[in-house]
């Protein structure tokens, strides 16, 4: 009887938050599924269900295929740079840097982190200009001609990544050194006292125990990738101002075909689109870090 009195007082505790949380996620998530099914035209009045018609056109929309590209080489580009480049910053502030130090370096990398994103890409757009940039000057000190970088088509791609990057940099350093913190000093002892090195120490002992870390950060980092945004759309301007030209990502074709086409149904099915994407990169990425039980 006290068991049942103390599990429906649990119950009733986290009821309140259950609810928010379907109310605030669940909710959206079904009626996106619902809207991709319907030729949902804000204009229009008659919202015809159509099965689905919208995935079928999504595979011959050219645009789609490109924002889908574009999304996925810069998810995946933000990936492969943040975790090796965290995972090292992380220990050189962790095993080479002294007590005072730390908390410096840990607060500078980190910063890019909780700057406003917008005036961030803003400063980012001016270091990338290809006339006053300060990029291009540095380049050519060495000889290296001018590049265009946010009016070709791959460059710019390659400058989005390496702003989102720098900002997914601080989060994942800050997370790899609690992980860093938590390893037991007795291993690293017993394998310097076999003749270890620090880069073997790192290589063999540091990155199979953080494998846990690894994962929580490729899973926050690649999500982050495939919902990027405000990047493109500041940084990827063309000439004129129209806005995300130059790197045409899923999220911003969503937010056109919503709210300039108004074809709320067909960005409903490009959402959907991406959220099973993600939900396999997710699984893909447990199957294959997730850590093995010991013997």
């Amino acid at each position: 009887m006290l068991r049942r009195k103390r599990w429906l007082f649990a119950m009733l505790a986290i009821l309140p938050t259950l609810a928010i949380f379907a109310w605030v996620r669940m909710y959206p998530i079904a009626e996106t599924l619902r809207l991709s099914l319907h030729k949902w035209d804000i204009l229009s009045k008659n919202k015809p269900f159509i099965g689905l018609g919208n995935f079928q056109e999504l595979m011959g929309d050219r645009l789609f295929h490109e924002a889908l590209l574009n999304t996925t080489i810069i998810a995946f580009g933000v990936l492969i740079i943040t975790i090796p480049t965290a995972m090292i910053l992380a220990a050189m502030i962790h095993y080479r840097t002294r007590s005072r130090a730390s908390g410096f370096y840990e607060t500078a990398i980190f910063l890019p982190h909780v700057v406003s994103l917008v005036p961030a890409a803003m400063a980012w757009k001016w270091i990338f200009d290809a006339r006053l940039g300060p990029l291009n000057a540095f380049l050519g000190m060495f000889g290296i001609e001018p590049q265009a970088w946010l009016f070709d088509p791959t460059l710019s791609v390659i400058s989005v990544i390496v702003l989102c990057s720098w900002q997914a940099l601080g989060y994942a350093v800050l997370i790899y050194l609690v992980g860093f913190k938590s390893l037991p000093v007795s291993l690293y002892e017993a394998a310097k006292l076999d003749g270890a090195s620090g880069p073997q120490s790192f290589w063999f002992l540091s990155i199979p125990m953080l494998k846990p870390i690894t994962l929580y950060v490729s899973v926050v980092t690649l999500v982050s990738g495939f919902n990027v945004y405000a990047q493109a759309f500041v940084l990827a301007s063309d000439a004129q101002g129209a806005p995300g030209r130059q790197v045409r990502v899923l999220v911003l074709d969503m937010l056109e075909n919503s709210f300039r086409n108004y074809r709320v149904g067909y960005a409903a099915s490009e959402a959907v689109v991406l959220l099973v994407i993600v939900l396999v990169l997710t699984l893909i990425q447990f199957s294959l870090l997730r850590e093995r039980g010991r013997s």
